[in-house]
């Protein structure tokens, strides 16, 4: 029997909605990061699913989840269950989508888009049986009926499943850690150069950018200035007094 609830997501939000379990019982139950649960319980994380109680649902009892209340560190066990559900077979393609629900495609693929980045397209193709062409509208917002779209849940929706959902998930997050380490720029830089001390302010910041000095050059001499133009006005002043004479 699996170990695993049926919608371990929609769970987790029923779960931080209506309990006072600790980040990490709910993680442990559900298969969860204690950091997605976190951001369930922050409403970073699942926005738009309708959360599944557990209880209703034959996949645990009350008396275990009151025990786990009590005990932080006791961790949830599921119910055995009644009636055997059987696996499903995954088919290769895109998936059938019914006529009556294809309209609601374009609010599953934004609510997709927004609320899952790291899925490829193709991974959604095989989640709500759309096409490539689609995707890239709804992304650039030029579909035809960009400005009604609302993100909507697709298993809210009748689309896929929250198992589908949750594996397509599951299969981006794995491939999406290499894809960090590959970018330079994600990795912190060694100690030696956080820690090392700055480098003294020059004296003559733009020193270097200024033209050399000329040793010739000298200080200007006020005194000598002013006698210079004192001999220079004597002889206009010489000649308005013949003038007045």
């Amino acid at each position: 029997m699996s170990q695993t609830p049926l919608m371990p997501k929609a769970t987790a939000v029923w779960l931080v909605e209506n309990t006072s379990l600790t980040f990490e019982q709910i993680a442990e139950f559900c298969k969860l990061h204690p950091l997605e649960v976190r951001g369930i319980a922050d409403g970073e994380v699942a926005a738009g699913i309708k959360g599944l109680d557990p209880i209703t649902s034959g996949q645990l009892t009350r008396e275990e989840l009151e025990r786990a209340a009590k005990n932080p560190s006791h961790q949830l066990k599921l119910a055995e269950r009644k009636v055997k559900v059987p696996e499903i077979k995954r088919t290769k393609g895109p998936r059938y989508t019914p006529v009556s629900k294809r309209q609601d495609r374009p609010n599953a693929i934004l609510w997709l888009l927004r609320n899952h980045p790291e899925l490829k397209d193709a991974q959604i193709i095989r989640l709500i049986g759309t096409t490539k062409t689609t995707i890239a509208q709804i992304r650039d917002r030029t579909h035809w009926n960009t400005q009604q779209l609302q993100p909507i849940d697709p298993v809210s929706l009748g689309l896929t499943s929250q198992i589908d959902l949750d594996f397509e998930v599951a299969r981006a997050a794995k491939e999406r850690p290499a894809m960090v380490l590959q970018n330079p720029g994600s990795t912190l830089l060694p100690a030696e150069e956080t820690t090392a001390p700055e480098p003294a302010p020059s004296s003559q910041p733009f020193a270097d950018m200024s033209r050399p000095k000329r040793q010739d050059e000298e200080k200007i001499d006020v005194d000598s200035v002013f006698a210079k133009l004192k001999q220079l006005k004597r002889p206009a002043d010489d000649e308005d007094d013949d003038g007045g004479y």
